[in-house]
């Protein structure tokens, strides 16, 4: 790529991604993130906290690079950052927002924070 020249990146598909939420200072929850399509503004997917995928959808704004994730038991609610590394032959990619539980979740009601993160090749 020539110097001065920038590469518009986007909302990665279909990848799979690391989350992580937290709620009150309680440990943190780890799952997966599976964004399988991205198409027209609509994301679908599942995601997967405690052993079975569980299907998401919701919404992307590639100009602000909001993404709203709806499921069964939460809403999340986050924004996307990449950062290349040439060196490694990575670009890093976070998704990191606000969660809100509800039923029939048993945590139903509580706000807690996200973050997903994967690496794929540049």
């Amino acid at each position: 790529m020539a110097i001065g020249q920038t590469t518009r990146v986007s909302l990665p598909y279909p990848s799979t991604w690391e989350i992580q939420a937290s709620f009150g200072g309680r440990p943190t929850t780890l799952g997966t993130l599976v964004i399988s399509n991205v198409s027209n503004g609509r994301v679908s997917g599942t995601v997967n906290f405690r052993g079975t995928p569980i299907p998401i959808q919701g919404s992307w704004d590639e100009r602000s690079r909001q993404i709203t994730i709806e499921s069964p038991y939460a809403n999340f609610i986050g924004t996307f950052a990449y950062k290349a590394e040439p060196t490694l032959g990575l670009r890093h990619y976070v998704l990191r927002g606000t969660v809100r539980m509800k039923p029939p979740s048993v945590r139903a009601g509580e706000v807690g924070t996200w973050t997903a993160v994967t690496n794929l090749p540049l």
